[in-house]
């Protein structure tokens, strides 16, 4: 069965008693496509994922995966997908070995086929070494590559990641991506939930959601000229003695604190650095540093979610 998207959603709701985790959903994302889902706690990210992958009943509205219909096709639609949750799912208590083995047997894989695909997910994921080793005793980033490998041993077409980074150090959070950038080259459709705006920035498309609605899908580059606005960066030695006098000023149009740093958004770099130099200088706010920067996903972001609590209106691209 083919389809021009590969995940499409219509109206796509899911009502948890009075609540409404997921709100009216349209969602097209195309086949080999790398997206991502951002938005604050609570937004619907999981929920999505949880109804894409059958593992909850669609409220209202309707959804097609490979062509599939998700109230009335789930069980073909899961030999294409695989899902990865947020907390650690596997069995702790058996080997890398055997989580696989018995992944492979849930999703009927070949037995002529285990041994080599087996083989080569171990050495996709860097687990060669650590196949005899409990789950259980894993680091975290070796147990969320031992989930991919599991989710990815019937071979999917769609890959469904719910945070999968979330609580692993830096070093192995970079080799998940690269996993996943290989993945996505070879033509896996990937849907990817994430807290880290440099992970956006790596997607395809990024989806913003807020209150269960998606309210922006577009490039990241698109979603980050969203915001009108040149970036100042600044490290003053008495940041909140500097954040104070800064909003003051003339054409400062937000102000994003980051450690003790501030990025301020202004209406012209060029034309407002020297003016809060002269500031900071006047008001004897010492600084180390104070330069234009590029906007990154990060102040976008903060950005657009400050204009939607605030209660500005934002219109889906």
């Amino acid at each position: 069965m083919t389809a021009t998207y590969i995940i499409e959603t219509e109206g796509l709701t899911r009502d948890y008693k009075s609540t409404r985790a997921v709100d009216a959903l349209d969602l097209a994302i195309q086949p080999g496509e790398l997206f991502g889902l951002v938005g604050p706690d609570g937004a619907g990210k999981t929920t999505t994922l949880r109804l894409l992958a059958g593992l909850l009943n669609i409220s209202d509205g309707s959804a097609t995966i490979g062509g599939y219909d998700l109230k009335s096709q789930t069980e073909a639609i899961k030999a294409l997908i695989g899902y990865m949750a947020q907390q650690f799912s596997l069995y702790a208590e058996l080997t890398v070995l055997e989580n696989l083995k018995f992944f492979a047997e849930i999703y009927d894989v070949p037995k002529d086929e285990l041994a080599e695909r087996t083989n080569h997910l171990l050495e996709f994921a860097g687990l060669t070494e650590f196949t005899n080793r409990r789950a259980a005793y894993l680091s975290g980033g070796m147990q969320k590559k031992l989930a991919l490998a599991s989710t990815l041993i019937h071979q999917p077409d769609i890959l469904l990641l719910d945070e999968p980074t979330t609580g692993v150090d830096p070093i192995s959070r970079r080799e998940f991506w690269n996993i996943l950038t290989d993945l996505h080259l070879k033509g896996t459709t990937i849907l990817v939930s994430t807290p880290y705006m440099d992970e956006a920035d790596r997607c395809s498309r990024v989806g913003l959601m807020y209150a269960g609605s998606l309210v922006i899908c577009d490039s990241p580059k698109s979603i980050r000229d969203q915001i009108q606005a040149e970036l100042i960066e600044l490290y003053p030695q008495d940041w909140q003695s500097a954040q104070e006098l800064i909003g003051t000023l003339p054409g400062v149009l937000e102000l994003q604190t980051y450690g003790q740093s501030l990025h301020i958004l202004v209406d012209s770099g060029e034309k407002r650095l020297p003016q809060i130099q002269k500031a900071l200088s006047k008001h004897e706010i010492a600084y180390q540093s104070a330069r234009i920067a590029p906007t990154r996903m990060e102040e976008a972001f903060i950005s657009l979610i400050r204009q939607m609590d605030e209660g500005s209106d934002l219109v889906e691209k």
